[in-house]
């Protein structure tokens, strides 16, 4: 005890060197636990992308691929399910959702998915979260479209802007569907999945700018109005229909001025118009596809997943692949395994360094405290003696240095996390360090005390006169 009070007075006798040394310590113990929870959490969040949904069906292909194109955008589905084999599935006994998903399109390099109303009520993300409106709200009607934040950020849109989809993926795109404009109703809060990066529109919309000619007038999803509304309008038709032939002639020359322009880069897409409630438009939002790109499905128990898997696996109507997101995204994961292992080596790194640090330190200290060591053995102190007060700096500056890492740690996810499940997704939890986190602090007092272990060997060594001679 009165070795480890000698300690703690030397180690304020030198308080500048020894607070450079623990602040690197702790540093470095901040770093190591940050980038290891940060890695935990990623991998956990890569592989909750999509949470709750049970299974993921498309037309075979392969695993990966399938969860690529209908997750992430990436890529393209070979087929397309049929719609029928999407009724009969969803259907069947043991289902409890499922939410269909149309790709194909894109909006300025953004992936457009059309889908209904289940999307919103069902899709899950990261530990079972929702998906919820920053602004706005669902789509009612195939005239509208809700963005992910993302995109909306990205392009700088607001509620009641006007913007047209466009058919191809990525940046590349055929054809511009400018005929049927859609109405942004709702922005999507942050997720940090890729849902944040993709243009929701109804599977009515899809379906009408595909199959209706590019002539032909804009009705998509045509809006059920009510007895009021609807004498309303019959009062406004007769009011305008005197007003037409003026029109005729206007809009005859708005058309053909406006086909001078390209659809591409040039044209303004975003006219601000106002955004109906929800109780004033009731659209169809399925319409009658005939196929759709793939479908979630949410089962009743998790006892069904494999017997359904297996049935659709085995659809006799048309090639189908059912896959387990949670095991798919894992699998894929492995595959990213060379991310991982630069995490960890980066981390090592960090922590070795500080060490070395340390043990610097600790070595240049030890010739200006000859004296120091001398006069204790004047007074009878042994080399063993010495050595534990050597020792014991080591340990001590060690063990407060991850002491005030843990803590700066801490503070750094309570005021990170926040940005951190926004922009990456990565779900930062401030909970206790778990048994590995507590095996890597441990690690680091077993390295920290043998980095003591040298100087203080050499100090066991210095005789009594060595510190007392004046050497020029």
């Amino acid at each position: 005890m009165q070795l480890i009070t000698l300690a703690t007075k030397s180690m304020f006798n030198r308080k500048a060197s020894v607070l450079l040394t623990l602040f690197t310590i702790a540093i470095s113990v901040m770093l190591l636990l940050t980038i290891e929870r940060v890695r935990q959490e990623a991998k956990s969040s890569f592989s909750n992308t999509v949470s709750g949904t049970d299974l993921i069906v498309g037309a075979r292909s392969g695993d990966i691929q399938l969860l690529l194109s209908s997750v992430f955008r990436i890529g393209h589905a070979n087929n397309s399910v049929s719609w029928d084999s999407y009724q009969d599935i969803k259907a069947q006994r043991g289902v409890n959702w499922a939410i269909p998903i149309s790709l194909g399109d894109s909006h300025k390099g953004h992936a457009v998915l059309g889908t209904d109303s289940t999307y919103f009520a069902h899709f899950r993300y990261g530990k079972k979260q929702p998906l919820a409106f920053a602004a706005g709200r669902a789509f009612v009607n195939a005239q509208e479209v809700v963005l992910g934040s993302e995109v909306a950020q990205t392009m700088h849109y607001q509620l009641g802007q006007q913007i047209v989809i466009s058919h191809g993926m990525g940046n590349t795109s055929f054809h511009h569907h400018d005929e049927n404009p859609m109405t942004i109703v709702g922005i999507l809060a942050p997720t940090g999945t890729p849902v944040d990066k993709t243009v929701h529109v109804p599977l009515a919309a899809i379906e009408a700018m595909h199959n209706q000619p590019k002539s032909a007038p804009r009705m998509i999803g045509k809006p059920k109005l009510s007895a009021e509304q609807d004498d309303a309008h019959e009062h406004n038709h007769s009011h305008d229909h005197g007003h037409a032939d003026e029109h005729k002639h206007n809009d005859s020359h708005d058309h053909d001025h406006a086909d001078e322009h390209d659809h591409g880069h040039d044209k303004p897409d975003t006219i601000a118009v106002a955004v109906p409630a929800p109780a004033d438009l009731h659209g169809d939002l399925i319409g009658e596809p005939k196929q759709i790109t793939a479908f979630l499905m949410g089962l009743d128990s998790p006892l069904y997943t494999l017997q359904i898997r297996r049935n659709i696996n085995h659809y006799k109507a048309e090639p189908l692949l059912a896959i387990m997101p949670g095991v798919t995204l894992r699998e894929l994961w492995r595959m990213l395994g060379l991310v991982e292992k630069i995490l960890l080596l980066f981390s090592g790194v960090v922590v070795l360094i500080s060490l070395l640090g340390m043990l610097t330190t600790l070595l240049a200290t030890l010739n200006q405290r000859r004296r120091e060591l001398a006069i204790l053995r004047s007074v009878g102190a042994r080399p063993r003696h010495i050595f534990t007060l050597m020792s014991s700096e080591a340990i001590l500056i060690t063990a407060a240095g991850c002491a005030l890492g843990i803590a700066l740690f801490y503070a750094l996810i309570a005021l990170a996390q926040g940005t951190l499940q926004s922009q990456f997704g990565i779900s930062l939890s401030i909970s206790l360090l778990s048994h590995y986190e507590l095996m890597l602090i441990g690690v680091i007092m077993a390295a920290g005390t043998l980095m003591g272990i040298l100087p203080a060997t050499r100090a066991y060594f210095y005789s009594l006169s060595d510190g007392m001679s004046i050497k020029l």
